[in-house]
């Protein structure tokens, strides 16, 4: 059984809390076995400002945890709790793999664990963790990024984004997209978190990726095209990169290549079809498309991925 601890520090918000306790805490027969999951912190830990915390365990049992999750810190403009780094450093180096939610990324940094590394944080605090900590890569414009090991997510909602691909990675799409549905949310969130930071947008107009994702993914079985995207949006694809990397920071067929193979994984899991049949449902037209994109975009093939994960998202 895999094993999740969640770090629980002095001050923190519910809302980093309870994603993680929502996706790793809850077992909801997805898939057996589902993840051992606790939360660690020193006594009498006060959450949010409101609750006091009775952990189960003090902050050296995350070096037990084969993952932990480290919550937002509760002020970015103080150093990161002696302990809590401390803690977070021998769980690393025990062989845990680290997440952070937001701000959490100071904590990560904090214990070297991010130096040479890229990472991401909020927004609003990227600036800062990259003047404070140099040694780290520091991208603004991602909603999460998986450095093996080490993972790092943007804002609040985006530490659901990760949570989530830790599902993915742990059990598959099916399952990942299974739980993304019975918590409401989207298995995958399109672009970056740069579609989030303010921009001016003209009163009363509807972007114009809001019609058009939906009539894409609903098409990619088809041969779809950059130019058949801009000719449906009513511009020229010079245009739709523009609103694309504006939006979402990423490209048209970024955006299409990431949707296929999403798309394949869950053909990959769920069915039968052979790789032939898998390309041409997900648009990608032949064998040797369809490998070439997967492998790019997951590291694996799609018969490595179906034996990885075949077994446990099919019924019975």
């Amino acid at each position: 059984m895999p094993t999740v601890a969640l770090a629980v520090s002095e001050g923190i918000t519910l809302f980093e809390v309870a994603a993680p306790c929502e996706v790793f805490g809850v077992d909801r027969g997805l898939a057996d076995p589902w993840y051992d999951f606790t939360v660690c912190a020193p006594a009498s830990v006060r959450l949010g400002g409101w609750f006091r915390v009775d952990a189960p365990r003090g902050l050296d049992g995350l070096a037990a945890a084969g993952t932990v999750i480290v919550p937002a810190c509760r002020n970015v403009l103080e150093e990161p709790p002696a302990d809590l780094v401390a803690a977070v450093r021998d769980a690393h180096a025990a062989g845990a793999r680290i997440v952070s939610i937001c701000t959490g990324a100071f904590v990560l940094a904090a214990a070297g664990l991010l130096d040479g590394r890229r990472a991401t944080t909020h927004w609003m605090h990227a600036a800062r963790l990259a003047e404070l900590y140099p040694e780290v890569e520091v991208d603004p414009g991602v909603l999460y990024i998986d450095d093996g090991s080490v993972m790092t997510s943007a804002g609040k909602a985006a530490g659901m984004d990760l949570c989530l691909h830790v599902v993915r990675l742990d059990h598959g799409a099916a399952v990942a997209n299974d739980l993304a549905r019975r918590l409401v949310v989207p298995p995958h969130r399109p672009g970056g978190q740069a579609q989030y930071i303010p921009a001016p947008v003209g009163p009363g107009r509807e972007h114009v990726l809001a019609g058009l994702l939906p009539w894409a993914l609903a098409r990619l079985h088809e041969p779809l095209t950059v130019e058949d995207l801009a000719r449906r949006a009513g511009m020229s694809s010079r245009n739709l990169a523009r609103h694309f990397h504006a939006a979402a920071g990423t490209t048209p067929l970024q955006w299409l290549h990431a949707q296929r193979v999403h798309r394949a994984q869950e053909l990959l899991e769920t069915t039968d079809d052979g790789i032939d049949l898998i390309a041409d449902r997900t648009g990608m037209g032949t064998a040797a498309t369809l490998r070439r994109h997967f492998q790019r975009a997951l590291g694996v093939s799609p018969d490595a991925y179906r034996r990885t994960f075949r077994a446990s998202a099919m019924p019975g």
